[in-house]
Order: structure tokens, then sequence, then C-alpha cells
């Protein structure tokens, strides 16, 4: 089993990455290089957050194993061996043989800072230019980003001038590479503290509320409101864009230098706008630099990346739009079928998508009933509970952490009693509940956070490049501090738990943060108790009462906005589901007259091809027969057919029939 633990988790975290990636980017239509970039970004941070469970589980294996090989008073360089230990012990089922996992380390961690200081943004920067070619595109990246990377020179430039002034400490390259990591390291705790304390009580709050049906109901019309009002928006944004782009390409004809650039972005519009322009696209005439005024490239620059957004925009809102309906309507389902008698489960309209046959199977009406309308809601409020109390704990360990003699960490006491059992299998379940949870914190507040119509990561294939990238961006810098911050929670960093033992193999990459004593001893242990500050003002919704003062609606029980827009919601549900209703009656009134009426039609239809059949059959049998015109029958058949035209039938002169003016039996006939 060497290593084999870590080839799973490797395979596993890939499938697990590309499965979310599926969710929120669209595979079909986004560039390839933008999926590889944020894939890899979100399968090395994943990485890291399973694989550390492991690397702790090796360390304490190999202090065992150092402790009984050696005497209590040997000291093996800079580390003191322990004393033996009374019981054996035993190699973990997830041990990773000596070497690996440094070099792990190492490459999984210069590549996620890689993306998310130098590759990522100029990439960003690619995406959303509106250039017509890649070179143009790549000098708007450099020049967007020339900024951005003078920032970060300036900071590095600091720490390093703080250093060389410093006469305690020697410039080397490990310090140098210290320095760099503490700068990032920093950055992103700062952060990490911010979307923690508003994880740590969101992430409840939402389970805890997620089993009221009349709370899920009225916040659902709430954000009908809001959606429509944004959907309204994107489409009256997208029409003036249009517009625009009618206005370029009446005036840039097809002999106009800059025609290909007009037909890229005719080519980003959406099909019915294409076709509506394509119709006045049939002028040659020559262009006249001296009369006419053409825009520029760069205009034409810029009006292609506002193209780019107002479509993507638009198409976003269309897809949330649906997505919210089902939801609505689901919902109100639900609270019907609270009452029901019968315990079964009955939907007001059929689901548009195909459902799968075995969960058709097993997922029954009563069964859905039972669990939406009983089990459901007790299960999110356990759920809840549950989350709450680890809450409590990460925020009681953050502020004591720091403390060695007595241990008030908790994470730490878990790991300490394991520690003396050597029981492995609870170290590692210990260490990945930890992070787990406290990962889901950080980013489950990155999935939710929306900053503006810049950065929001919207499921079912609809979030944008831009964000995308922007997400990379953000798990690449808060990875490394928060396994920093579960190391110190569990007293496996020796900054923290102030003892010589070996370290971690991922602390041994990060090197020693003593060459900053400022950082190690005052910021990493200080900053973290922020996090109840910011605990209490998500719990008391300080941010949402301040952003809904500034004039964006926030969902407030209290506010008469809130009720307005729920009122308003409510009823374009109601509106929506009366068009769906009629939609659905209008299809089977179709679908009755087909089956009633359908056989007929069928059976006359085929009687009229039968009926064609047999002239058609008729016409050739006559047509291969011999010709004879000196034969009796045939003078016999010919004599018929002129008695038969000379049978004319008197006309009928009816006084309703007979038509005086000319005119108006030509135009009859």
């Amino acid at each position: 089993m060497s290593g084999a633990a870590l080839g799973l988790e490797i395979v596993f975290v890939f499938f697990l990455a590309l499965f979310l990636l599926h969710r929120y980017g669209d595979f079909k239509k986004q560039h390839r290089l933008v999926i590889i970039a944020t894939l890899l970004a979100w399968y090395l941070c994943f990485l890291i957050v399973f694989i550390l469970p492991l690397d702790v589980s090796t360390t304490i294996y190999n202090r065992c194993k150092l402790a009984v090989n050696s005497s209590p008073a040997e000291s093996n360089g800079s580390y003191v061996i322990l004393a033996p230990s009374k019981q054996k012990c035993f190699k973990p089922w997830s041990y990773i043989p000596d070497g690996i996992m440094p070099i792990f380390w190492r490459v999984v961690y210069w590549t996620s800072q890689f993306l998310t200081w130098i590759l990522l943004p100029f990439m960003q920067s690619y995406a959303r230019s509106g250039g017509f070619s890649i070179t143009g595109k790549i000098k708007t990246a450099l020049i967007e980003n020339a900024i951005y990377y003078g920032t970060y020179l300036l900071i590095f430039g600091a720490f390093l001038i703080y250093v060389a002034v410093n006469p305690n400490f020697n410039l080397q390259w490990n310090q140098l590479q210290t320095i760099g990591i503490a700068a990032a390291n920093t950055w992103g705790l700062f952060l990490l503290v911010l979307l923690l304390g508003y994880g740590l009580v969101e992430i409840p709050r939402s389970h805890w509320n997620g089993a009221k049906r009349g709370y899920l109901l009225m916040k659902t019309y709430f954000k009908a409101a809001k959606l429509m009002t944004e959907k309204a928006d994107a489409e009256e944004n997208l029409e003036d864009i249009m517009e625009e782009v009618r206005k370029v390409s009446e005036s840039i004809k097809y002999n106009h230098p800059l025609r290909k650039c007009v037909d890229t972005i005719l080519k980003k519009c959406p099909t019915e706008y294409q076709e509506r322009m394509g119709r006045n696209m049939d002028d040659y005439e020559d262009f006249d630099e001296r009369q006419n005024s053409y825009p520029s490239e760069k205009s034409l620059a810029k009006l292609h990346k506002q193209v780019i957004y107002s479509v993507q925009r638009y198409r976003r809102t269309q897809v949330q739009w649906q997505i919210l309906l089902e939801q609505a309507f689901y919902l109100e389902d639900v609270a019907k079928n609270e009452s029901s008698a019968t315990r079964q489960f009955v939907h007001t309209f059929h689901s548009q998508e195909p459902e799968n046959k075995i969960i058709q199977y097993f997922y029954t009406p009563t069964v859905e009933w039972y669990w939406e309308c009983l089990l459901r809601p007790w299960f999110y409020r356990v759920l809840a509970v549950v989350l709450a109390t680890f809450s409590v704990i990460v925020v009681w360990s953050e502020c004591t952490f720091f403390s060695t003699k007595p241990v008030l960490s908790l994470f730490a006491v878990f790991i300490q009693l394991a520690e003396k059992t050597y029981n492995y299998i609870y170290i590692e379940m210990a260490c990945f509940l930890t992070i787990f949870f406290l990962s889901i914190c950080v980013y489950s507040t990155v999935f939710r956070i929306r900053v503006f119509n810049y950065y929001y990561l919207a499921s079912h294939h609809q979030t944008d490049a831009y964000s995308l990238l922007f997400s990379g961006m953000l798990f690449c810098r808060l990875t490394p501090p928060l396994c920093l911050n579960f190391l110190g929670l569990t007293h496996m960093d020796a900054t923290i738990s102030h003892k010589n033992t070996q370290p971690t193999a991922y602390t041994s990459i990060m090197g020693s943060m003593r060459v900053l004593s400022f950082i190690a001893d005052g910021f990493y242990i200080y900053y973290p108790m922020l996090v109840v500050i910011l605990c209490i003002a998500t719990y008391f919704s300080l941010g949402t009462r301040c952003l809904n003062l500034l004039g964006f609606q926030q969902f407030m029980g209290d506010s008469e906005m809130t009720s307005d827009l729920i009122d308003e919601g409510k009823e374009l549900i109601r509106r929506e589901k009366r068009k769906r209703q009629r939609q659905e009656e209008g299809e089977n009134r179709r679908r009755e007259w087909k089956e009633r009426y359908g056989n007929r039609d069928d059976s006359t239809r085929n009687r009229a091809v039968h009926t064609d059949q047999k002239e058609s059959s008729f016409s050739e049998t006559n047509a291969n027969r011999p010709l004879s015109k000196y034969t009796r029958s045939n003078g016999r058949t010919e004599r018929d057919r002129i008695e038969l035209l000379q049978d004319a039938e008197p006309l009928d002169f009816n006084a309703d029939a007979v038509n005086d003016d000319p005119l108006e039996s030509d135009s009859g006939r």
C-alpha cells in the first residue's frame, strides 16, 4: 500500500475538480487554455487539501520511528529525538516513502504560485480584451498588468529592504525565498480570515433556514424580482449594443479594410441578430474615406469587448431565470403537498428533462413525499447543529492555538491523543474533517460572493472566462495560508508549538518563518483572532444591512423594500405559472386531437396512397401494352371518347348564378 493512497487521491481529486469545472464552465464555448488553466489551479488547490492529512500521519510515524531507534538523550542534527514509546510503531496504511512528499509539495506549491501571480492575471486581461489578433490581445494584457506586477515588486522590495537593513540577517537565497513565501501567505491570510469569518456563520445558518419552507419560498420570490430587473437590464443593454453593431456594419462595407473586424464582432452576436443584420448586407458600394467617417480599430476593439460581455450576461440571466422558475414551482409544490392525505408527491408541471429510470424506480412519489415534507427539514436541522458545533470549535481554536502549556486548541488535543496511541486512521480522519470544514467555509464563500458583474460564479455552465480565472487565482492564494493555519491549529507547525521536532514535509517547503519575527510571532498568531469579530458581524448581518443602506437590495425580513420585492416576485412567478399552464393545456389538446383523429387521418391517407398506386399501376400497364392503331377495339375506344366529349350537360340558367358584369365574371373565373 506504499504510495497507493497518494495515487488514489490524486486521481480522485482530478475528477472532482473536473466535475466542478464542468458545472460552472462551458467546455464547448470557452477557450481551451482558459479551461486548462482553471482546471489546473482548482486541481492543485484541492490536491493540497486532500494530501496534507497523509503528510501529517507520515510525519508522526517518522517521529515515532526515530524515537524508537534512538535513546532519549540522543540528538539527530537539529532535531531532538523524543523518548521511545512503550508501544511499537506501526506503519500507517497510507505511508508515503521518504523523499516523495518534499518533491511533491515543491512542484505543487510553486506551480500554483506561478499560476496565481503571473499566468492567470495575464490570461484574465487576455480573455477580456477585445482585440482581433493574438498580438493585440497580448499587448493589451501586458499594459493592463503593468500596474499589477509593479505593486507586487514594490511589496517584495519593501520586505527585501527590511531584511537588508537589519544587521541580524544575512541575505541568502533560502531567506529570500522565505520572504517571498511570507509575503504571499500574508496577503492570503488577510483574505482568508475575512472569508472564514463569513463562512463559519453563514453555512450553518443557511442549512438551518433550509428547513424553513416559508423562508425559502419568500427568498425565492425576492430573487425572482431582483433577477427580473437584471434580466431586463441585460436585454436593454444588449439591444443598445446590437444597435451600435448594426450602424457599424452598415457603414463599413465589404471591401473596407476593417470589414474583417466587423465580421468577427458579428460572429459573437446572437443568431437572431445576425439574421436581422444580414438582410441589409447586400450592398457592395465602394467606401470613400473623404466623404464618410469610419470608426477606428481601437473603437471596434472596445465594441467587441462590449459585445462579448453583453451577450454573456444576457444568456446567463436567461438561463438563471428558467432555473429560478423551476425552483419556485417546486417549492410551491412542496408547500401544497405538505397537507396531502395520500402522502404522494404531486408535481404541478412535469419535468422538461428526461429522468433516469433507476431514480424513478427508487424515488417514487411516496418516497419523495416523505423526504421533502417530513425528513428533509429535520435532516437540515441536525446538519446545521453539527456544522454550528464545528464552527464554535474552530473559533475557539483560532483564539487559543498559540497556547502550548496548557494546550487549549481542541484540534491539537485530538491529534495529540491519537498520536500517543499511533491510531493513524483516527489521525487522518480528524485532520481531513478539520481541513475539509475549513476549506468548505472558505471556498463556499468564494463561490457565493459577487463583485457586481465582474466576478460571479454561476452554475449550469454560465460562468464567463474572467470569473473562472479569478476564482483560480483566489484558490491558489488562499490554500497555502489555509494549510499553514490548519497546521497551527493542530500544533504540527514548529513555529507554533515551539518544539524542535521533525516538521512536516509541507512546513519544510515553506521554510522557517523566524526570518521575519514580526510576522511569525505577531501577525500569524494574533490576526486570526479577528475571526471572532467577523463572526459576530456576520451573525447580526451587519454587512447585509450596510449594503441595503447603500442601495443594494438584500434579503432582510424587517425591511419594506424586501416585502415589496417579495410581492413583486410572487406576482412574476404566478404570471409565469399561468403561462406555463396554458402551454401545457395547448399541448394536451393537440395530443388528444392527434390520438383521437390521428388514426382516421392515417387510414384516409393510406387509402389515398393506395388509390394513387392503383392508378399509377393501371397507367403503367396500359403504357406497356403494344399500340395497334388499326385494330377494331382501339377504334371503338376512340369513338366512345368522342361521344363522351360531345355529350355536354345543358346549362342551368339559375337567376342567382347569372352575372351580367363581365369584369366580375372574369374575376370570379
